[in-house]
């Protein structure tokens, strides 16, 4: 096996990663949303109990991924307070598991949430992955965050194919309400802890937050960081709403 596979970020010789928007990342790309259709076809081709069934153990194993990884991490010394999961895509196997609730309004709300918020920021974070100039291709930790934000790809996509995510434009009020609750905590968090969860703090470089800091400056980024985060909402509402309305129109 390859000497650096189970190396830390910290403990790799510096510029051994691959960068993005390299053929190594348009590879795993692509890799990553073939896999993604073709379970979401194979998905949708089985009974409802296996759907369910289906359903049911994705959020715990992305659960017991979370805690192997920081296990591996706490094993070479380097689990600490900036690998814990309050990023948005860490928070997400939460989403999923409250997708899963007995509450069919708690299953509504944190299905659509899932759909409308965890999927499209997981796909960014595969666009502009932070890891991808720390690791090289083959390393426990590079695979592991692809495999991560596969699954949290994957998983609403196969709500939406089993009907348990509906999103509607009406409820387009879903997902600010989720992020007033969960980033007011992260950013008192990030603060008193000098982290930088859910890049409340400063943008990761070579991003779109990166462009805003530059023209907001760094007294307006969080206002233009809301600002987009609330445009991305919106654009991708619309986006339901008028597929809804394709659909209906040709009687789907």
């Amino acid at each position: 096996m390859n000497a650096f596979f189970w190396k830390q970020y910290e403990d790799l010789p510096a510029g051994i990663g691959y960068g993005r928007f390299s053929p190594a990342h348009f590879c795993a790309l692509a890799v990553i949303a073939a896999a993604a259709l073709l379970l979401t076809l194979w998905f949708r081709r089985q009974s409802e109990r296996t759907k369910k069934r289906v359903l049911a153990v994705i959020p715990p194993l992305m659960l017991l991924m979370e805690a192997g990884k920081d296990l591996f991490l706490w094993r070479g010394g380097h689990f600490g307070v900036g690998y814990l999961p309050l990023h948005l895509c860490g928070l997400g196997v939460f989403v999923f598991l409250l997708t899963l609730a007995r509450s069919g309004a708690a299953r509504d709300f944190f299905g659509e949430v899932a759909v409308t918020l965890i999927l499209p920021g997981s796909v960014a974070a595969l666009i502009f992955p932070d890891w991808a100039h720390l690791y090289p291709m083959w390393n426990f930790m590079n695979l592991h965050g692809y495999v991560w934000h596969g699954l949290l790809v994957l998983y609403p996509l196969l709500l939406l194919s089993a009907g348990r995510a509906r999103p509607d434009l009406r409820h387009i009020w879903y997902d600010p309400l989720f992020l007033l609750c969960v980033v007011p905590p992260v950013y008192l968090f990030d603060r008193a802890f000098h982290c930088n969860y859910m890049f409340v703090n400063w943008p990761p470089p070579g991003t779109p937050l990166m462009w805003i800091a530059d023209r907001a400056g760094e007294d307006g980024y969080l206002l233009g960081y809301a600002a987009f985060a609330l445009a991305v909402i919106g654009g991708i509402y619309l986006i339901i709403y008028a597929v809804q309305r394709v659909r209906r129109g040709r009687g789907g």
